[in-house]
């Protein structure tokens, strides 16, 4: 057993029972949901992995919860990255960086996209710069990780389903395992 990953799940199990910013769900049942979409979806286990971490940023960064309600934006994603980066690789912490790049990115693209997402997360979308411009939208599409980081925020994007049956934590413990780096 890794002690990485038992530290990561403490973390889990110490913050993960708050709500999700403005959801119906909490941020351990949004990043389970996330992930189990991944594996429905038939994503690559780093894939899975990613979708289980990517908002983990909201954990360990150390701003109040509510920051966005006081027009604060986190960045969760960069904390993430951060933290991952250094034990886990690219193939991983990439999609993570960028899943909120790619919110952005699909609301530049994508006609329908901005009217799927949720109140909280249109508000955050604000916080996080708005809609691509055709300059950010190209320079996006030049990662080797955009097409990754762009199924990311659509598993993220449906992980806000109250009462959804997911497996839980330690369903995933081999995927995380497999996935550090030695």
């Amino acid at each position: 057993m890794s002690a990485l990953v038992d530290e990561i799940f403490r973390v889990f199990s110490e913050y993960g029972s708050e709500q999700y910013l403005g959801e119906r769900v909490s941020m351990t049942e949004h990043m389970l949901q996330a992930a189990y979409a991944a594996e429905q979806d038939g994503a690559p286990p780093q894939l899975v992995a990613a979708a289980l971490l990517h908002d983990y940023g909201h954990f360990i960064h150390e701003l109040p919860a509510d920051s966005a309600q006081h027009g604060i934006d986190t960045q969760h994603e960069e904390v993430a990255h951060a933290f991952l980066s250094e034990h886990f690789g690219p193939e991983i912490a990439e999609p993570i960086r960028m899943h909120v790049a790619a919110k952005r990115y699909l609301c530049a693209t994508d006609p329908a996209y901005l009217d799927e997402l949720s109140p909280a997360s249109v508000h955050s979308l604000h916080l996080q710069g708005g809609p691509y411009s055709p300059e950010e939208v190209a320079e996006f599409e030049l990662s080797a990780y955009a097409e990754d980081a762009v199924r990311l925020r659509r598993y993220d994007d449906i992980g806000k389903v109250e009462g959804l049956e997911t497996p839980d934590l330690e369903h995933y413990r081999p995927v995380l395992e497999a996935a550090m780096r030695d």
